[in-house]
């Protein structure tokens, strides 16, 4: 079994509660543990992960399970939708009571605070696995995607095309600007899509010290123009109504990824999608089943960035 390294208490509620150093440390391990797995195979032994899930994932019950059990630990699946957890019971006491019985907390949850109540009362690692303001693990496995494909976050530039005010596009703003890329975030004007001004500074800061660029740029074309990587989102979100979607196609389908927008971008333009994606809404079957897609590389490693992260909250790397 692996030595423990003594570190502090951290919770990863955003991927900027990383520093820039970290996440290359978990980036460069989480490829490592995806090309030498049985190099890792004892690292969690005995450690137990429990997920809590106010909001369903394919993707993320599946690859934190998965991974606890490559690294030889377990890992306990609870929905919260139906208990008493926020309602009878507070996210204090749970979070308190938890911290006595597994090692890491995984919450999958509608809003940032309840991450924040999770985070302050446990005397474990909690891991955002999504809220409303971030999906830390998700812009891990971006960024490990990238560097896989690319080779190195230097001078690279990211479009992101859409829904931007949403999670994926804060955290991207966030992960980008830790790892000095240039990212330009596009979409639909107006209050109910404008980005929340606190992510906006957020990023300045960062980018203050990293020499990475965040821009909100109005024209899908101007957006891509000469980028390594087109990102977009689901346009519809599990909060969406469904008597908005006709509404919200007519609003967003200029910012369809689609060949005539994956032209303007480089020739070794990488297509990524977090999943699941609708074909004929944000994406053409075309660009999405096509060469430049890496959306399923991206979605497998989900499961490596997130092992990665577990090893290096329990103080294994």
């Amino acid at each position: 079994m692996s030595k423990t390294i003594e570190r502090e208490l951290r919770h990863v509620t955003k991927i900027s509660d990383l520093s820039p150093k970290e996440v290359l440390h978990i980036l460069e391990t989480a490829n490592d543990f995806k090309k030498n797995p049985e190099k890792y195979s004892d690292y969690l032994k005995q450690k137990t992960l429990l997920m809590l899930f106010a909001k369903p994932s394919l993707r993320t019950r599946v690859s934190f399970e998965t991974v606890m059990t490559k690294l030889n630990g377990h890992a306990i699946m609870y929905s919260i939708k139906d208990s008493p957890l926020g309602k009878k019971e507070t996210y204090g006491d749970t979070a308190r009571c938890l911290s006595r019985y597994v090692d890491v907390i995984m919450a999958r949850v509608f809003s940032r605070d309840e991450i924040q109540k999770l985070s302050v009362n446990s005397s474990i690692p909690v891991i955002n696995a999504l809220d409303d303001f971030g999906h830390p693990c998700q812009i891990l496995a971006d960024l490990q995607t990238i560097l896989e494909k690319k080779g190195s976050f230097e001078g690279l530039k990211m479009a992101y095309v859409g829904d931007c005010k949403n999670n994926v596009t804060y955290g991207l703003m966030r992960g980008c600007a830790l790892v000095g890329m240039e990212i330009r975030v596009s979409g639909p004007s107006g209050e109910e899509f404008a980005i929340e001004q606190e992510v906006l500074d957020e990023c300045k800061e960062i980018c203050k010290k990293t020499g990475g660029v965040v821009k909100v740029v109005a024209d899908p074309v101007e957006a891509v123009k000469g980028v390594d990587v087109i990102y977009n989102d689901s346009w519809m979100s599990y909060h969406i109504p469904k008597e908005e979607r006709q509404e919200r196609l007519k609003k967003f389908m200029p910012w369809q990824v689609n060949s005539k927008l994956m032209s303007h971008a480089k020739e070794d333009c990488i297509f990524m999608n977090c999943l699941p994606a609708t074909r004929g809404d944000e994406v053409t079957a075309e660009v999405i089943d096509g060469s430049q897609s890496v959306v399923f590389d991206e979605a497998e490693n989900r499961m490596w960035a997130q092992g990665s992260l577990l090893m290096w909250l329990l103080g294994k790397i």
